[in-house]
């Protein structure tokens, strides 16, 4: 079984952004299409309660503008303005006087403003194309024909296949200029095969560190002393809607593991399919075990 423990976390997610004086009001779309299931439905809930919370108050400040319903009461007002905000006019209450009739109107305006943020931001959540790529926990160097390589893989979680997938691998490590500036630098992993024309079962990345590598001479202790990180970004086309997808991870320095490789995931059938089992697809052998 492959060895777990936790690698240090990456640099990305460490990294740090105080934005140059831009608030979330600036960029409000954006800064709702990024939150999360949870805190946008309960922003919304909240929102909504809120809503009606001053429009009841509005209908009481007006005073006996609701006919049918309970003098000063902030329950009839409160379920008056849900009835009104959602167009639902059950018939028991309306509006009587003019400042009742101008309330409401105004709150069906809302409403109608409301439904319509509300419906793009939602269909906008739904309808944004995601992958879900597995990607090895760590990363291996160990010999492939002979030379040295780096080695990562990945696995469609779907059913379905990514046609004309591409993955890219950066190298992000601290260096230091010549004028002796501490500088962030990245450098491109060349790799044996960069495209899949059908990314349907698992995918081994392979980088051969030559001595043209960036990673040429590269020790355990290098790399962690540099605060490397190995980049990696997949991007293809998902068959099933006909969207582009994309996928990203990190390995910190501590995720790359040396002298060892992946234990193989793949099997025959009898009838010449293939099976593949993920269960094992994080788990790595010493690298001088025979497949």
């Amino acid at each position: 079984m492959a060895d777990r423990s936790p690698a240090a976390g990456s640099l990305l997610d460490r990294i740090v952004v105080r934005p140059a004086r831009v608030r979330w009001s600036q960029d409000a779309y954006f800064f709702l299409l990024t939150r999360s299931w949870p805190w946008l439905l309960a922003a919304f809930a909240a929102l909504y309660i809120g809503v009606n919370a001053l429009f009841a108050l509005a209908y009481l400040a007006c005073g006996d503008c609701i006919e049918n319903a309970r003098a000063g009461s902030f329950v009839d007002a409160f379920f008056f303005s849900v009835q009104t905000l959602a167009t639902i006019g059950y018939g028991k209450w309306a509006p009587r006087t003019l400042g009742g009739h101008v309330l409401v109107a105004t709150e069906a305006f809302v409403g109608l403003l409301g439904l319509a943020v509300v419906t793009g931001l939602v269909f906008a959540k739904f309808s944004r194309p995601t992958a879900r790529v597995l990607f090895s926990e760590v990363a291996v160097v160990a010999p492939r024909d002979g030379v040295p390589c780096l080695m990562f893989r990945m696995a469609n979680e779907r059913g379905n296949q990514i046609v004309e997938a591409e993955v890219h691998a950066v190298l992000a490590r601290d260096e230091t200029t010549a004028e002796g500036e501490a500088v962030r630098r990245f450098h491109d992993l060349s790799l044996l095969r960069r495209r899949n024309a059908l990314f349907a079962l698992t995918w081994t990345a392979i980088h051969p560190i030559t001595p043209e590598s960036p990673l040429a001479g590269a020790t355990p202790e290098t790399l962690a002393a540099a605060d490397a990180e190995i980049v990696v970004s997949l991007v293809g086309l998902d068959e099933t809607v006909s969207q582009t997808v994309h996928a990203r991870h990190v390995y910190p320095a501590g995720a790359v593991r040396w002298g060892v490789r992946f234990a193989d995931v793949v099997a025959r059938l009898p009838g010449g399919g293939r099976r593949v089992d993920l269960r094992a697809f994080h788990d790595v052998v010493p690298a001088d075990v025979a497949g």
